[in-house]
């Protein structure tokens, strides 16, 4: 027997993890479906590693690379394993490589490909091992991996953009306060080892700025651990269904951050659940899957919604319109896809067009951004000078009048 290390999500929204003794990764998979716990990741414990190892993580880009060299091979009529061979002795990741190795395996000893890919949950997701099984049902795999590879890199430069929105204030941000604290360290004092020479009273500015340089100086550490604690709770909090709800609500009222997000939020459902149905997934089954993979608890709780309508009977337009999430365009062209029978069709075009309005987002936040932290900057920089250049203009008064 082996030791696996897994980690899931309880049904109260909990993340939980643990070592479990068992025979193979299938069986520690059995095993937590029973308990009802939504499998995140499966790794086997390998003896030479230390307690605080994890797996190297595979990005999107380098899913969607494997995805459209798995699916060229396939198109020109190369068996699979032969495939899948190939692609193992090509991948750069180790990771990714040691993953498809196992695939293989599986595959020799009989399992199909979406049965060997369903044992690395944490690899290939829900969206792609049941597009997969779609392919193999229908015999149209190479259709499906080529889809699926276009899905992954719009999905990919999907991701870019949004970190790229949240990470650019964040960045801005650092270096304003990084600027701020350089000077209250290093600057301020030496003001005010020059001014302990003149004597008489400061500035009421003056002295809040040496107050605070005096603060840092003696009480950053404070700051420091305040900060840490803040971010390591901030994360265990996101982590638990009722703070990941919190926090995603608010990033969608964020001014212009708030957009980036729900529109990369609709973007990836309507791609999601698009590439869904082309490949031949039931709506309902398609609308499960885009639901765990919304990214965001708000609108994965509004498709959750939306599936049980479906269920009851409803189109998928009118509880998309009744949850407030989406935006009337896209109810209204979800309305007509279904209603012409190319619904697929129409959430491909919604999908591409609020791609274009991410970036629109992404190049007003930018441009809203700049002035701000420079006027911003430019205060506090120029507040802190003149507070310390105003007991020199108090004592050439002194010195003229004199």
């Amino acid at each position: 027997m082996a030791s696996f290390v897994w980690q899931g999500i309880s049904l109260s929204g909990k993340r939980v993890s643990g070592v479990l003794e068992a025979d193979s990764k299938a069986d520690v998979l059995k095993n937590l479906r029973k308990q009802k716990i939504r499998i995140t990741l499966v790794q086997e414990q390998a003896a030479k590693k230390g307690m605080f190892s994890r797996p190297k993580k595979i990005k999107v880009k380098d899913l969607g690379l494997f995805t459209r060299q798995f699916a060229t091979m396939i198109s020109a009529g190369l068996p699979l394993i032969q495939c899948l061979e190939v692609l193992a002795q090509q991948m750069d990741h180790p990771e990714l490589r040691s993953v498809i190795s196992q695939v293989t395996q599986r595959i020799e000893g009989g399992s199909t490909l979406n049965e060997a890919l369903r044992d690395h949950p944490v690899v290939f997701n829900e969206l792609f091992t049941s597009m997969v099984e779609a392919g193999e049902t229908g015999g149209i795999l190479d259709t499906i991996l080529e889809r699926l590879a276009t899905h992954l890199e719009k999905m990919e430069a999907l991701i870019r953009k949004i970190k790229g929105a949240m990470t650019y204030p964040l960045v801005v941000f650092s270096v304003s306060m990084g600027a701020t604290a350089f000077m209250l360290l290093f600057l301020i004092p030496r003001f005010a080892a020059m001014f302990a020479d003149f004597g008489g009273e400061l500035p009421l500015p003056t002295k809040i700025v040496m107050m605070a340089s005096d603060g840092l100086k003696h009480y950053g550490w404070v700051l420091v651990i305040l900060i840490v604690g803040g971010l390591i709770f901030l994360k265990r909090y996101r982590a638990t269904y009722k703070g990941a709800r919190k926090v995603d609500a608010i990033m969608l009222r964020i001014p212009v951050i708030g957009q980036v997000v729900r529109k990369g939020s609709v973007s990836r459902f309507s791609r999601t659940l698009g590439t869904l149905l082309a490949s031949g997934v039931p709506l309902l089954d398609g609308l499960n899957v885009t639901a765990r993979a919304a990214g965001n608890t708000i609108v994965s709780d509004a498709v959750g919604v939306i599936r049980t309508s479906v269920t009851g009977g409803s189109t998928l337009a009118e509880p998309m319109r009744q949850v407030g999430v989406f935006p009337p365009m896209v109810t209204q062209m979800v309305s007509v896809g279904e209603e012409t029978g190319r619904l697929d069709e129409m959430l491909g075009k919604l999908a591409d067009f609020y791609d274009d309005e991410v970036d629109a987002a992404v190049d007003s936040l930018t441009a809203v951004i700049e002035p701000v932290m420079i006027v911003v900057m430019g205060l506090i920089v120029g507040g802190m000078l003149i507070a310390m250049y105003l007991p020199m203009f108090k004592l050439i008064s002194v010195v003229s009048g004199g």
